[in-house]
């Protein structure tokens, strides 16, 4: 089993807040992380949602809870239920404990925020991202296979290529066809499809529904907005917002939009293996979109991630700001990576505490004063410095 950063995160906060709700797309390994917790707690009571027998067990929601008062209570796909929400406040009110409920959720934003807003303040969010960089052996090998099959473990962790490949197209299909359905989203699966594959084209690209729109057959630019937003909340999708600073220049205003497993990229792309991968169009962006996601996971609370760029072309690829402090990652796919005359720009506009090229490189070296070049395995040092 691999080892979760995010097994020490849920330790804390299950000690600080009664309820913690894990967030993460199916098949992340959320239920394996709970298990796994509640197997410290002998009083745990485990109940998995899309089980009939299980839900059978809330059909008195209040009856329930109240006999396991002084248990742990893991509630898995609690999305399953959204009227647990309403049962679960008087619950805590009347025994705010520390540690008394862990709910798995396959949904995030508005699919489950709508449900949760009673329970403000009583409520723990952590999220569950596929396996990161940071979770695997550091040696090259390891990374490519992270990069070519995603994070979703039974992908990385499939005997061959071919096997790796055939489980990301059936969890396409499956979560089009089941998981969305599950969630209350109503969109045609096949059109949902192609939306999918198209953004996987525009992978990190700004986006443009009235463009996209028309890609596609003419959708309406609010039909496509629906669909990014349904994906993004899925956590299929991240919307990456442009950085705004009083620099005096023209700021682009259009988010960025990445397909966020590598995995599911390649999938939706038909590309199945690392030559296929080293030789295609998408394969810049396609790292791009990986290490944006090893930065995002290794932010801590508080911290806000974006990307910069001006009308006239000067850009970073992520722009980290923690309090007072900002810095900033450019990616590039390189050995012996170079950069343009517009990131040194992007340095002093945004006057930069420090910055970063990430690259696949084995070791991290100067590129000038308060500018190194690092690997993916120096994200999280070049954060926390």
């Amino acid at each position: 089993m691999i080892e979760r950063q995010a097994q020490l995160g849920l330790a804390t906060r299950m000690k600080q807040s009664p309820a913690v709700l894990l967030l993460g797309p199916r098949q992340v390994g959320k239920s394996t992380l709970a298990r796994t917790f509640a197997a410290t707690r002998p009083d745990a009571t485990v109940l998995d949602l899309e089980r009939a027998s299980d839900r059978a067990l809330l059909a008195e929601p209040e009856l329930f809870l109240a006999r396991h008062r002084n248990h742990l209570v893991v509630l898995d796909e609690v999305q399953l239920m959204p009227e647990l929400f309403s049962a679960l406040r008087p619950e805590i009110d009347a025994q705010r404990e520390p540690g008394r409920f862990l709910l798995l959720g396959s949904a995030s934003g508005d699919l489950l925020r709508q449900k949760s807003e009673s329970l403000a303040g009583r409520l723990s969010y952590l999220e569950l991202p596929p396996v990161l960089a940071a979770e695997l052996p550091s040696d090259l090998g390891t990374l490519q296979q992270l990069w070519l099959r995603g994070g979703f473990p039974l992908s990385l962790l499939a005997p061959d290529e071919t096997e790796s490949y055939q489980w990301r197209r059936d969890f396409i299909e499956s979560f089009l066809l089941r998981d969305l359905a599950q969630m209350g989203v109503r969109f045609a699966a096949e059109s949902l499809h192609r939306f999918w594959r198209m953004q996987a084209h525009l992978q990190g690209q700004q986006a443009n529904a009235s463009a996209l729109g028309q890609s596609l057959g003419g959708l309406a630019h609010t039909t496509v907005t629906r669909y990014t937003d349904t994906l993004v909340d899925a956590m299929m999708l991240r919307r990456l917002e442009p950085c705004f600073v009083n620099s005096g220049k023209r700021l682009v205003k259009s988010p960025k939009v990445y397909v966020r497993d590598s995995g599911l990229l390649h999938a939706l792309l038909g590309i199945a293996d690392l030559n296929a991968l080293q030789g295609h169009p998408i394969v810049g962006a396609s790292w791009e979109g990986f290490v944006i996601e090893q930065i995002a996971a290794a932010l801590p609370p508080g911290a806000h991630l974006s990307y910069y760029r001006t009308a006239a072309g000067t850009e970073l690829d992520a722009v980290v700001e923690l309090g007072a402090r900002r810095i900033g990652f450019e990616v590039k796919f390189s050995a012996a990576p170079t950069v343009t005359k517009g990131f040194w720009q992007a340095i002093d506009d945004l006057k930069l505490d420090a910055a970063y090229v990430v690259a696949p490189v084995a070791r991290s070296f100067p590129l000038r004063a308060g500018v190194e070049v690092i690997g993916v395995d120096g994200i999280d040092t070049a954060i926390q410095a």
